[in-house]
């Protein structure tokens, strides 16, 4: 049972990875649109984390971290666990147009980028057949 818990972690983990990835596009796109160019790969990571332009994506980076650490812990995998992963990921990812920080940003972020909104998509439908208590 515990290796059906852990797959349906990976495809929670490999979907926010896709998210996380067409976000970090996105914003850099309007970064550099807004500030200018980012000069090399070293600066852009340096922007990533630890320019105040990016700090609203480090939600979704916790969450796949925190991901990483129940899929590697020594500690058993249980329903409620992946159960509670499901929640705080439906949880993050509710847009909200009159919302604050992570909320309102994601909010402009499906707005202004097709590919945001077609990984959002790909992520909840992921989220929608992943069952209670291990059923897919």
């Amino acid at each position: 049972m515990s290796d059906a818990r852990k797959g349906r972690l990976n495809e929670i983990r490999a979907a926010l990875l896709d998210l996380h990835k067409a976000l970090v596009v996105s914003e850099r796109a309007s970064y550099e649109k807004t500030v200018g160019p980012i000069q090399s790969s070293t600066h852009f990571l340096n922007l990533l984390t630890s320019d105040p332009w990016f700090a609203w994506l480090q939600p979704v980076s916790h969450l796949i971290v925190t991901i990483d650490e129940r899929m590697e812990s020594d500690e058993p995998l249980t329903d409620a666990m992946v159960e509670s992963t499901i929640q705080e990921t439906r949880t993050l990812l509710a847009p909200s147009e009159d919302g604050q920080g992570f909320a309102r940003h994601y909010f402009e972020a499906l707005q202004a980028d097709a590919d945001v909104v077609i990984t959002h998509s790909d992520l909840m439908q992921v989220l929608g057949k992943l069952k209670p208590n291990g059923q897919i």
